[in-house]
């Protein structure tokens, strides 16, 4: 066989690859890698989003219980959205379903996580006491959750000398932190403590100015009957 017999043997096993080259399928490409920057845009997004929601109502759940239930409620179904989008939608190997199960329940557990340390850091000024648990518990809670979440890595790390440090610094952290709540709950200040200086200053007043508008000291004094006899002895005084 001649080279020019197998250059024509080969051209026919290379042809079918132009095609696939074709305006049709760049533009299909284009399209698709389109859809899933959307998608993953908004994946990413959730994930803040649910974690916001969740931390600020896991710091304000006190004020108004029922309220900021919902609003954690709200942002743990945001955040498992944006699990479902990033973790199965968006992957190109599904997990079965018991590997749903567990990516499920540890991002609920990693948003609540998220949500104590990133609430409490941010009011803590306003919440000392509070913040300064739920920033330890925060960090235990979301380094737990991320480890059971993550395929590639065992659950028995969580007692490793990694777990070990994070579990050292969270107690470093509670116990520096409530020394510092301790300090700004004796340390006087904010609006309340405004607000009850100024109440001492009106009451001061009020009997200041009471003798000299009303007069009711003059009648108690000339009803009692023993400084009636020293009535000459004012006289004289005034006389002088």
């Amino acid at each position: 066989m001649t080279s020019a017999q197998l250059f024509d043997a080969r051209t026919p096993e290379t042809a079918p690859d132009a095609p696939a080259g074709g305006r049709a399928a760049r533009r299909k490409a284009h399209s698709s890698r389109k859809r899933s920057l959307a998608a993953r845009y908004l994946g990413y997004v959730g994930y803040f989003v649910g974690a916001g929601l969740i931390s600020g109502a896991v710091v304000h759940h006190p004020l108004d219980p029922d309220r900021y239930t919902r609003i954690a409620g709200y942002g743990a179904l945001v955040f498992l959205a944006a699990t479902v989008l990033n973790e199965f939608l968006l992957t190109r190997e599904r997990p079965g379903p018991a590997r749903m199960l567990v990516v499920i329940g540890s991002s609920l557990l990693l948003s609540f996580g998220i949500g104590m340390l990133s609430g409490g850091l941010q009011h803590f000024d306003d919440f000392p006491a509070r913040g300064a648990v739920l920033v330890p518990a925060g960090i235990v809670v979301s380094f737990i959750a991320y480890v059971i979440k993550d395929a590639e890595t065992p659950n028995r790390r969580i007692f490793s000398l990694l777990g070990l440090t994070v579990l050292a610094v969270a107690a470093l952290a509670f116990l520096g932190l409530r020394e510092v709540a301790a300090s700004m709950e004796t340390t006087p200040g904010g609006g309340h403590s405004h607000g009850t200086a100024e109440e001492p200053a009106a009451d001061d007043h009020a009997p200041a100015t009471s003798p000299s508008t009303t007069g009711a000291p003059a009648p108690t004094v000339s009803s009692r009957p023993k400084p009636a006899s020293t009535t000459p002895a004012h006289n004289d005084g005034h006389s002088h």
